[in-house]
């Protein structure tokens, strides 16, 4: 009987020892999350002008303080006249540098480009988490509107995490239309494709980054443009799909046979031609 009582007694200290390992560790993954859903760039970013002729650095102050380093790009010269801006949310790793070449494809189509440097990215201070990207984002639509382009007049682009960010501002703030690259329906949705745990415990861990992106999609009649590749290896196809399916006001589904997620070409003229569709198609409405 003494020999049970001990198995018994071990067992459970056994397993109150796994337990605590396990809550210990959900804890602190969780305390961590943004180093799981973010990668930025930790170098110095370069003055937006040594990168694309004529941008301009300008610095956001988001509605809790923070003051962030963005980039400014004005139409291109000879550029067709368009009198319509391009706020650019782009994913969840590197900084604006990489995103020049896609800001100059817009310029060159005659818009005027806000390339948006979120918190905790390339020296921005702050740390990276959905509530505090839709006020950087928020904050880069107010910049724009004290230049002249209200949100009647903007097109919010965002790439992979980045669709999140412009859909959540879209809820809140209705531009003239919606490009969303590689979108997810949810961020859990997404999430548990690259992590398949149980749903309370992904849950857990994601905290405060949710991004209904679907859902929020699905209430809007923003006009919107999906473009996705067919070989996504980070956001599944299928999730892109259903978010083109979802949008409650679909302009244009462009779906690019065997693009991955992360390809040149996204900074390029594929994406930059749909943008200009959709801005002709929005303009004077």
């Amino acid at each position: 009987m003494r020999v049970v009582r001990r198995r018994v007694r071990h067992a459970a200290i056994v397993t109150v020892v796994v337990l605590s390992v396990l809550t210990g560790t959900a804890f602190l993954a969780r305390s961590n999350q943004h180093h799981l859903a973010y990668h930025p760039s930790r170098g110095p970013l370069p003055a937006a002008a040594a990168t694309l002729a004529g941008a301009e650095d300008v610095t956001l102050t988001t509605s809790d303080g923070l003051r962030l380093t963005s980039w400014f790009v004005p139409p291109a010269a000879g550029a067709p006249a368009r009198e319509q801006a391009v706020l650019v949310a782009h994913g969840n790793g590197g900084d604006l540098a990489g995103r020049a070449g896609l800001a100059s494809e817009l310029a060159d189509r005659g818009f005027a480009v806000l390339l948006l440097g979120y918190r905790g990215f390339a020296g921005n201070p702050g740390t990276p988490c959905e509530a505090g990207l839709l006020r950087d984002a928020a904050a880069a639509q107010q910049e724009l509107a004290d230049r002249g382009f209200g949100p009647e007049r903007t097109l919010y682009l965002g790439e992979s995490i980045g669709t999140g960010v412009v859909t959540g501002l879209a809820a809140e703030v209705p531009p003239a239309g919606l490009v969303l690259r590689s979108p997810f329906t949810s961020f859990e949705d997404v999430a548990r494709t690259i992590a398949p745990l149980p749903r309370p415990l992904l849950r857990f861990l994601l905290d405060r980054n949710v991004y209904p992106l679907a859902a929020q999609a699905a209430v809007s009649d923003v006009p919107t443009t999906v473009i996705q590749g067919s070989a996504d290896e980070v956001v599944p196809a299928s999730q892109s799909s259903a978010v083109a399916e979802a949008a409650g006001n679909l302009f244009e589904h462009v779906v690019i046979e065997g693009a991955r997620h992360n390809e040149a070409r996204w900074h390029g003229p594929t994406v930059a031609d749909a943008v200009a569709r959709l801005g002709d198609a929005v303009a004077g409405t």
